[in-house]
């Protein structure tokens, strides 16, 4: 949380800091408040508070809002966004170097992800290439048949990097 907006210098209206409410910002940013409340609750985000209690956002977070979308969006986790934001003040407007420290990690995560990606598009060509069409022996859909020990039926009904159980 950061500090109450009665002492805040975002008042003084200075470029970036101007306190917007969550309705504001969900409009702003497509992000559903419950979301917005969550990403607070996690240390995502950070709001400062009106002599009301109601939640403020600095506008430069708005950035950071859509960065959490786009990461949401390729499936990359909460927690590993917020790794990657860490650099990333949230009680000032970053500078370019706070972002700069921010995309290093975030190139790290991708490159990760292409390597697996392309991991799976080879040892799916080979899988298509093989004709075998047996789902005990195939390395690439059940690995030894260990689908087999949770019993019969549909074992895999999310696809890799499915994130239902994140908001937003």
């Amino acid at each position: 949380m950061l500090h109450t907006a009665e002492h805040d210098d975002c008042e003084k209206g200075y470029p970036g800091q101007e306190l917007l409410s969550i309705g504001q910002v969900s409009d702003r940013t497509g992000v559903a408040r419950s979301a917005l409340h969550y990403y607070e609750e996690i240390g995502l985000i950070a709001s400062t508070r009106t002599a009301g209690n109601q939640r403020r956002y600095p506008r430069h977070l708005l950035r950071r809002i859509s960065l959490i979308t786009v990461g949401s969006k390729l499936g990359i986790p909460l927690s590993g966004i917020k790794r990657a934001l860490a650099p990333v003040p949230m009680g000032k407007i970053p500078e370019e170097k706070d972002w700069l420290r921010a995309t290093e990690e975030w190139k790290k995560v991708l490159e990760a992800r292409r390597r697996a990606i392309e991991e799976l598009e080879d040892r799916l060509m080979g899988c298509i290439g093989c004709g075998c069409l047996s789902m005990q022996a195939c390395s690439l859909l059940n690995p030894e048949d260990l689908l087999a020990l949770e019993g019969a039926g549909a074992r895999r009904l999310e696809a890799p990097g499915d994130v239902a159980d994140q908001p937003g």
